[in-house]
């Protein structure tokens, strides 16, 4: 019979070690970040690009763009945004620069042309002539010369 000093009397061979997984190391860690991550800057570059194409707003569109700019190089991504704000800000700035001395020259030239109207129609002819001021006709009488000290 069975000795039940000796479990494997019967000549059953014994069972075989269960079955352990391989001991391998954690996965490496990917210290970059996701893919899709945003870029700094890029929401303040959005803006300056808008700014710079609002009239009247392209120094403050030029400065947004310019920290925009220096946020996404601290960073090391490129911000296309925040380059194309600055070139529109600079280029709608020297625009408006030459459009404010065209207006300042037609402004002083129409100033001297009613000074001269002034002179030659009223005090030339002693004055009983027409001055042409704002696209009306105004005889000399009726012409405020104060107007002329501007």
């Amino acid at each position: 019979m069975t000795d039940p000093n000796q479990p494997n009397s019967q000549n059953i061979p014994p069972a075989p070690p269960a079955y352990e997984a391989p001991a391998y190391g954690n996965a490496p860690q990917y210290a970059g970040g996701p893919a899709n991550a945003p870029v700094p800057g890029r929401t303040m570059a959005i803006v300056a690009l808008i700014l710079a194409i609002i009239p009247g707003t392209q120094l403050i569109g030029l400065i947004l763009g310019i920290v925009a700019l220096v946020q996404s190089r601290k960073a090391g991504a490129k911000n296309g945004l925040a380059i194309a704000a600055i070139i529109v800000s600079i280029v709608l700035m020297i625009i408006a620069i030459i459009v404010i001395i065209a207006l300042v020259a037609a402004f002083a030239n129409s100033t001297t042309d009613l000074y001269q109207q002034y002179q030659t129609n009223c005090l030339s002819a002693g004055g009983s002539g027409f001055v042409d001021y704002l696209g009306q006709r105004i005889p000399c009488e009726q012409f405020d010369q104060s107007q002329l000290n501007n």
